[in-house]
């Protein structure tokens, strides 16, 4: 072992280290740990390959799709956009290459590219080189049955000659071919390995995430199963296939083809019902095969991969490689974890929220708020009761003959006998014990397990909250005194509104009338309720005293106005105190429907700016028009006035014209015609200054 910790890291490569199994594979090796043989005194050390530097076991580098914001801190380089030569030259850096092929085709021609030059370029290796190709089982997909003594015998990698692919998945059989070839020329020098992985399930999930989601979101009543669901579905959680592929790397095995199957014979129907009863309604309904076709969450590839029908053991990983397995049968024996896997790597962890506050301060107004942000389920008494008696009714309606579910029905008619009678004796409420069960039942639902919810003004006692919120008590360490344990319903956020009574009994006066018959807020009853509140909240042992005992610090919320800009700042305090959602996010049809949203509006604002400019074009034009006619008739009057001015001015000198000038010219136009002059003009003027009547 010292010998080995003097090792150097491997340098690893990774295809697309920014996609589902890659990333997974990419973790495990970063943080791989080697353990020593075990001691002297039985006991097993854990050592971690080291470098002088303190790296790890091995340095993972690899390709990467699209350049992210996302911290990768297990990827010593990532490459993004490399041609071949810049590939070949990083490549050739490593003593490992691994090409991941069971998400994307659009891999397997790189794949066939970089074992092809790195064969061809084994004469240049500093250093051996092991080239390791992820595939597919769907490269057995249409393999014909073994038989032997009339029973099906299950697939094995010990055959695997005789393996016939899935008709989309012939390329990805070429290139398994072409890998193991590559690898027989020299095998000291550049080994080359097929590992045929089961669809991969775990750490977020990928193949089946159609379904997860499906019944996390729990919109649909029933989670469709395509096909029959008889088929059986080889699957491997994705670090039991990076377990293999790192004893791959640490043994070099001498046989080149394994199948990284786990030990599980699971049908398609038997993984979606339990992915449905874990996480959603628990019901199933199978479909035709046709309609995942029409799903806009599943590729191709992902349908012809849940459509497979393959009983497979991999024989030679277990007889190698000796490891600890996490689910080494499979995703139903292993639900619980995966579920857990899928929450946590995901971020869907759910939003738990309580509001108190006195009556009439608004809790139902802002819990309605925080559902809406946050897409969590609103938790009110009188809802949750009513429904609770309409699920009773129903379960007692629709018994069935089954005998299990015959004691099932039973049991729903003791409960609802057992409501019933309780609030016909307590005036149509529910006694303590009653009330608590039912709304602990809500809330430990899988829809308010998933998303979270906010409970609307209960508890309302100390003992409702205590008995409302803690689990059963559970043995300490030494066994010798109990520890009593948090429930997985219990708030994490406590909002505790409070107004002054001036101000709560004016909002209720001016209540419309209908929400005050709905809340039962006349004049008496409410003022009754509001000083019963104020009672019981000056005692020692309130809600808010029990959530302090916990350590999880109510948010106090001071209520002073109902104005719009007070209740923003009211909600972003919320906000901000609870954080960012914790969901899916808009799905893509709501993003569409949200675009289209959009664009309508936009449509119709250009509509509508439009029709403003026009109208307000016309109204100009109107008013120039308008203008225009004012403008022309004050211009015609000028004028008019104008030649009634000259015309009056004019008069004087006409007069003289006519009396004193026309006479002389007319006579010297006579004169003028008779005498023929050589220059008339000049004649013209002579006469008229010889003959003027005023020349003196």
């Amino acid at each position: 072992m010292a010998e080995n910790l003097k090792q150097p890291p491997k340098r690893v490569f990774i295809n697309n280290i920014d996609s589902y199994a890659s990333k997974c594979i990419a973790k495990f090796l970063s943080e791989f740990v080697v353990r020593t043989p075990v001691d002297s005194e039985g006991e097993e050390e854990e050592k971690v390959i080291s470098n002088p530097s303190g790296a790890g076991a091995f340095h993972v580098v690899g390709t990467v799709s699209d350049k992210l914001d996302e911290d990768r801190p297990y990827v010593l380089e990532e490459y993004l956009h490399l041609n071949r030569d810049e590939l070949l030259s990083k490549l050739k850096e490593c003593d490992v290459i691994i090409y991941n092929i069971t998400q994307h085709a659009d891999q397997v021609e790189e794949a066939l590219w970089a074992v092809s030059a790195l064969h061809n370029e084994m004469s240049h290796f500093s250093g051996p080189k092991m080239f390791i190709l992820i595939s597919t089982v769907m490269t057995w997909a249409c393999s014909k049955p073994v038989k032997h003594d009339g029973l099906e015998l299950p697939f094995t990698d010990e055959i695997f000659r005789k393996r016939r692919a899935h008709p989309n998945f012939k390329q990805h059989l070429d290139l398994e071919k072409r890998v193991v070839k590559m690898g027989e020329t020299k095998r000291k020098l550049f080994s080359t390995y097929v590992v045929a992985s089961g669809l991969q399930y775990g750490m977020g999930e990928h193949v089946f995430h159609f379904f997860f989601k499906t019944s996390w979101l729990g919109q649909e009543r029933e989670i469709p199963v395509f096909g029959d669901g008889k088929n059986k579905v080889p699957t491997i959680h994705v670090n039991d296939l990076a377990s293999v592929i790192q004893n791959v790397i640490e043994h070099q095995p001498k046989p080149y083809y394994l199948l990284a199957v786990d030990n599980s014979t699971n049908t398609m129907e038997d993984i979606v019902k339990t992915i449905a009863s874990v996480l959603g309604p628990g019901k199933i309904r199978k479909r035709p095969f046709e309609e995942a076709f029409f799903s806009q969450d599943l590729s191709v590839m992902e349908i012809d991969s849940i459509l497979v029908n393959l009983h497979m053991e991999g024989i030679r990983v277990m007889e190698l490689f000796s490891f600890n397995w996490l689910c080494e049968f499979g995703l139903v024996e292993n639900i619980e974890l995966v579920v857990e896997e899928y929450r946590q790597t995901r971020g869907l962890l759910p939003i738990r929220l309580c509001v108190l506050g006195p009556p009439a301060v608004g809790k139902s107004t802002v819990s309605k708020q925080i559902c809406e942000h946050y897409k969590l389920h609103h938790i009110t008494l009188k809802e949750t009761i009513s429904e609770t008696v309409s699920q009773l009714k129903d379960a007692v309606k629709n018994a069935d003959p089954d005998a299990e579910k015959e004691d099932s029905a039973a049991e729903a008619q003791e409960l609802l006998k057992t409501l019933k009678d309780s609030m016909e004796q307590n005036a149509g409420l529910l006694e303590d014990q009653l009330l608590v069960k039912v709304v602990k039942d809500k809330l430990m639902s899988n829809p308010c397990r998933n998303q979270g919810f906010v409970l609307d003004g209960f508890p309302k006692t100390y003992d409702q909250a205590k008995e409302l919120f803690y689990a059963v008590e559970q043995e300490s360490e030494d066994e010798t005194s109990p520890i009593s344990s948090h429930s997985k319903n219990m708030p994490e956020f406590v909002l505790y509104l409070d107004a002054s009574d001036a101000f709560l009994k004016d909002r209720v006066m001016n209540l419309p009338e209908g929400l005050v018959q709905g809340h039962n807020y006349d004049q008496d009853h409410f003022l009754r309720r509001l000083a019963r509140y104020r009672e019981n909240n000056v005692e020692d042992e309130t809600v808010v005293n029990y959530f302090n005992e916990l350590e999880i610090t109510p948010l106090y919320l001071e209520i002073t106005s109902s104005n719009e800009p007070d209740c923003l700042l009211l909600k972003q305090k919320i906000f901000d105190t609870v954080g960012q959602p914790r969901n899916y996010g808009p799905s893509k049809q709501e993003l569409e429907r949200e675009e289209r949203r959009k664009a309508e509006e936009r449509m119709r604002r250009e509509v509508q700016d439009k029709a403003e400019e026009e109208r307000r074009e016309a109204e100009e034009a109107r008013h120039r028009a308008a203008n225009w006619d004012e403008w022309t008739k004050g211009l015609k009057a000028v004028r008019q006035q104008e030649e009634e001015l000259l015309e009056a001015q004019s008069v004087p000198m006409r007069n003289y014209l006519t009396e004193h000038v026309m006479p002389i010219l007319t006579q010297g136009l006579i004169e003028c015609c008779t005498s023929r002059p050589q220059d008339p003009v000049d004649f013209l003027a002579e006469y008229l200054l010889k003959n003027n009547p005023f020349n003196y």
